[in-house]
């Protein structure tokens, strides 16, 4: 063939492929299709070659070629890497990190020769950059799928390397040896990857950032020479930079920045697990933690690297709401901001304001301060969190969607800029040509069209990061000085007490009291320095705020009670300071009531619930209170018993928060009150209970339950074991300091049955009899339920209400049960089985215990005998409870009373319940009433009044019980109710009546 045709050929070829370009970059495009027709030698075949060429690729040719020279260029030197980017699917083969690591192993690597490897890991990076350039480019790749190749692509590298030089035959090992620990056991290089590395998200021309880390220091065995175990982990460190780092006639194979280990370039190259947890524990600066967040270990020893992962937790995930991140983050912003501006980077889509960081930004500040106790933030994929944020309704949906958008366009543009030359640059360009490269690579016809949608996407970023970031303190406080000058005690105490009266403070004098027993407290002088900034920056804020409120003297008072606790953790400061509208909330509380605000004295982490009145001042249901809590424990490591129960303590703080939120807010009926307060309880004692039984189970195995109780087709039922509720919990009356009245029932029949160690995987269990096991199971409940940890504690229990009281077994087997309650048992016991439910545990023995309560409630007794038994043992109570006095009534234990109220009740049921069996349905008071008038043995007149005067005493006791005041009124504030509940309580138990 001649010169001229081939030339005919090529041409023809060339003007194929180009033809849909942009006029710009076709010309370019065109020349390198000549180089490559050149380099290749086929252009005596090219046209046959050609016509072979699927559409689609002759079309990604044209738009990865004028969009990226570097991938020209590889295919100009490599003729065959473009033929087999033709062969293969390009559009729908995903790479995972296995496939890339068996594509490495068909690379030829001469083990004696260095070179060999240096040469091998560039053409191997290059041809499989080269592919994922070209699927990212074409358009047949989504961004997460690219980042998570390119990452997979650096892993294997960056094994290949390590492995060549530590493996045990090489020349490196041969020279020094290999490490052991003091124990003789052998050591690996611990590789960390930190940044978009870490978190797989690797952009297409990005520096590696790692870290080198091993376990144990002590030395190398078997080599020419012995040297230390640090030592041989540096070279052996160099070693693997080099094979990655260094540029050679073949290129690079990633770039490696070592500059985020421990010291940065002054610290050791490697550094044992010990060294960086004592680095990390004393050195550790606020951006070490965001630059944590990403790390995950790419090499080495799985077990070890789990070991280090945990220990380095800490660190990074606080186990408090850490606020103090944004202060920290908005410090770290304006370095950038200032290094964008002295080096002219502001059209930088990474560093520039609305770019890539930004929306890390945005995303890490919220790792930073839930990880800690919402494991579902530890996480390094930046997408993955922002929808986390979206579920969680931390921000609006719409600013979550425009966020991420924005990121994913950013991220694009981010890729375009690199696979142009792969170089490590964010800076878009100013040449025209390369302008129009830009905008056609990211699929616009022209730089005005991409430049208007890149600039939509920046604003909506920066606009997000400012509201999010921006310090609300400056405004809060603007116009303040005067109230900071009386917090500062630089005015005299009579212009000090000016300024409070005309901010809303009718006593100032003992304001000005408060304020100064607050500076002269222990926490204040024992402050750190950034504990001091951020108290004077809080209290302005808080004086201002309280002087809004009624009884602002009383108010200030007993919001100072909850700063003086807080003031040694700034970081609960920075919550008040960043989240003003949780300052008014918790000003709100506390000016309602001196329970809410010791209770969050005690609690500090409730704070955090202070930022939403959308959840605040709405109590879950039982179904959403039972998603959340197993939502958060299986969000905890399983063996981590200590944190679970932590996790289930602030379960209960936070929801019993938002149910006196409501009910300070009139947002709540009384009876609601007491359902969520009771569904609190419940939902713990659920998960309490699966704790203490998955805890004995494996100490001892399972115990074998009665098969006539339990599934007759499996001996092993489940758990075998129920928690009977009894007074106010069993009857829906649960107050916010109730304790829960409880009795534990098993099924075991024969209490000598060894348990079955078989059921449990622990290492060295312990069988024992049946009676032993539900013993212990019971006394591991109580524990976990009373005992108090700085997470506070659950409940009092108290299991008084058992066969036999206090000298009784502590778990009863449920005949035994039974026949106490039929045979045995006093009245009062029946009284109170009356309000005795079911709460958890196994269904079997809950629907048995059911089944004895119907049959013990419905037997037939004597009526007089009842009356007097009834009346004896409310006199009783009378004479031993009863605060009252002549001026005083207690709403419980004096005559019309509610505990008269629950005689008159107890008793109906009790009488009639073997003629009327609907009587045993219902634990509560009201509804029993209720059933009562329907049955007529209450007129409608007499259940009226019961009621009314029932939910009226209950109100004014949940009222006082907020104030954390004593169930006593002034004498006849309920004197109409006082005389219809004694009116009754005569027409049934007088002996007229009888």
């Amino acid at each position: 063939m001649s010169a001229e045709i081939e030339n005919k050929i090529v041409n023809r070829v060339a003007k194929v492929i180009t033809q849909n370009l942009p006029a710009e970059l076709e010309a370019q495009c065109q020349l390198l299709w000549q180089s490559f027709v050149e380099s290749s030698g086929k252009a005596n075949f090219l046209a046959s070659w050609f016509d072979s060429w699927d559409k689609s690729f002759v079309e990604s040719l044209a738009k990865v070629w004028a969009c990226s020279e570097v991938a020209a260029r590889w295919c100009i030197r490599h003729p065959q890497w473009l033929e087999a980017l033709r062969k293969e699917n390009l559009a729908e083969n995903n790479l995972s990190q296995a496939d890339f690591q068996y594509l490495w192993t068909q690379q030829e690597v001469n083990q004696d020769v260095e070179q060999s490897l240096f040469i091998a890991l560039r053409q191997f990076r290059n041809q499989q950059m080269l592919r994922i350039i070209w699927r990212d480019i074409a358009g047949w790749s989504e961004l997460q799928n690219t980042t998570r190749e390119l990452t997979a692509l650096a892993e294997v590298c960056i094994n290949a390397a390590r492995n060549f030089y530590a493996q045990v035959d090489s020349k490196f090992s041969l020279e020094f040896g290999l490490p052991f620990n003091p124990d003789n056991e052998p050591q690996e290089l611990i590789v960390i990857a930190m940044g978009k590395l870490g978190a797989w998200e690797l952009n297409v021309s990005s520096d590696i950032d790692l870290i080198f880390s091993y376990q144990y220091e002590g030395e190398t065995i078997g080599g020419a020479k012995s040297i230390s175990n640090a030592d041989y982990f540096v070279r052996l460190g160099k070693k693997v930079i080099s094979a990655l780092n260094n540029t050679t006639q073949d290129g690079f194979v990633f770039r490696v920045d070592m500059r985020l280990r421990p010291f940065g370039e002054g610290g050791a190259l490697a550094s044992s697990f010990n060294a960086l947890e004592n680095y990390y524990q004393i050195h550790g600066r606020e951006w070490e933690r965001y630059a944590m967040i990403k790390a995950r270990v790419v090499a080495g020893n799985e077990t070890a690297a789990t070991e280090l992962m945990k220990m380095l937790r800490p660190f990074v995930y606080r186990r408090y709401m850490d606020y103090g991140a944004y202060e920290s983050m908005r410090s770290l912003k304006t370095m950038i901001v200032q290094q964008v501006k002295r080096k002219g980077m502001q059209q930088n889509v990474k560093l520039g304001a609305g770019g890539i960081r930004e929306v890390e930004f945005i995303a890490q500040v919220f790792q930073l301060i839930r990880g800690g106790r919402d494991t579902r933030y530890q996480q390094r994929d930046l997408l993955a969190v922002l929808d986390i944020i979206k579920q969680e309704q931390r921000l609006p949906e719409y600013v979550v969607d425009e966020l991420t958008q924005a990121y994913i366009f950013l991220r694009h543009t981010e890729h375009r800029l690199q696979e142009r030359l792969d170089q490590q640059t964010h800076q878009l360009p100013d040449v025209e040509i390369e302008q129009q490269r830009l905008a056609y690579g990211m699929g616009y016809k022209n730089w005005q069209d991409f430049s208007t949608q890149l600039e939509v996407h920046r604003a909506k970023v920066q606009s997000h990061f400012e509201q999010v970031f921006d310090a609300p303190q400056a405004e809060v406080a603007s116009g303040d000085e005067n109230i900071e000058l009386v917090w500062s005690q630089q005015l005299g105490e009579e212009q000090a007490a000016d300024i409070l009266q005309r901010r809303g403070y009718d006593k100032p004098q003992e304001a000005l009291k408060v304020l100064k027993d607050l500076r002269d407290s222990k926490a204040f002088h024992t402050r750190t320095s950034q504990g001091q900034k951020r108290l004077n920056q809080l209290m302005p804020m808080i004086i201002a705020a309280v002087g809004q409120v009624d009884v602002a003297e009383v108010t200030l008072q007993r919001v100072t009670e909850i700063i003086e606790q807080v003031a040694r953790r700034s970081v609960y400061m920075s919550l008040l300071i960043e989240n003003p509208l949780a300052l008014s909330q918790l000003i709100k509380l506390c000016s309602q009531s001196i329970w809410v605000t010791r209770y969050i004295r005690a609690h500090p982490l409730l704070l955090d619930e202070l930022l939403d009145p959308r959840s605040l001042y709405i109590p879950a249901t039982k179904q959403a209170l039972q998603q959340e809590c197993f939502s958060k424990i299986s969000e905890t490591d399983p063996s981590d018993e200590e944190r679970i129960a932590d996790v289930i303590r602030h379960f209960k703080q936070s929801n019993v928060l938002r149910v006196a939120a409501a009910d300070l807010a009139n947002a709540v009926t009384l009876m609601r009150i007491s359902d969520h307060l009771s569904w609190i309880a419940e939902v713990i004692l659920d998960a309490t209970l699966e704790q203490a039984w998955n805890t004995m189970v494996k100490r001892h195995g399972r115990p074998a339950c009665d098969t006539l109780i339990s599934n007759p087709d499996n001996k092993t039922c489940d758990k075998g074991f129920a928690i009977i509720g009894y007074g106010k919990l069993g009857g829906y009356e649960l107050g916010y300091g109730s304790d829960l009245d409880m009795v534990f029932l098993h099924g075991a029949e024969n209490d000598q049955v060894m348990t079955d160690i078989t059921a449990t995987d622990a290492a060295s269990p312990r069988a024992v009899v049946n009676s032993v096991f539900f013993a212990r199971l019971g006394q591991r409940l109580i524990h976990l339920l009373g005992t108090r940890t700085a997470a506070g504690t659950l409940y009092e229990v108290d299991m008084r209400l058992r066969p036999n009281g206090a000298s009784g077994m502590l778990v009863s087997g449920i005949y035994a049960y039974e026949k106490y309650q039929k045979n045995k048992a006093w009245v009062w016991e029946h009284q109170s089985l009356i309000r005795a439910r079911a709460i958890a545990g196994d269904p079997v023995i809950m629907q048995r215990f059911n089944e004895i309560r119907k049959s013990v409630l419905s037997q037939p007794r004597d009526i007089d005998t009842l009356k007097i038994e009834v009346v004896k043992m409310r006199e009783k109570m009378r004479q031993s409870l009863s605060l009252g006095t002549k001026e005083r009534f207690d709403i419980k234990q004096d005559k019309g009373g509610l505990v008269d109220i629950e005689f008159i009740v107890q008793f109906s049921v009790l009488a009639w319940a073997n003629k009327f069996p609907e009587l045993c349905k219902f634990t509560d008071n009201i509804n029993l009433l209720h059933t009562l008038q329907k049955i007529e043995v209450l007129s409608k007149e007499d259940a009226q009044q019961l009621e009314e005067a029932y939910k009226k005493y209950r109100q004014r006791l949940h009222r006082l019980a907020l104030q954390e005041q004593k169930g006593v009124v002034i004498m006849g504030r309920y004197k109409q109710q006082q005389d219809d509940v004694f009116s009754i309580w005569e027409k049934i138990f007088s002996a007229d009546n009888e």
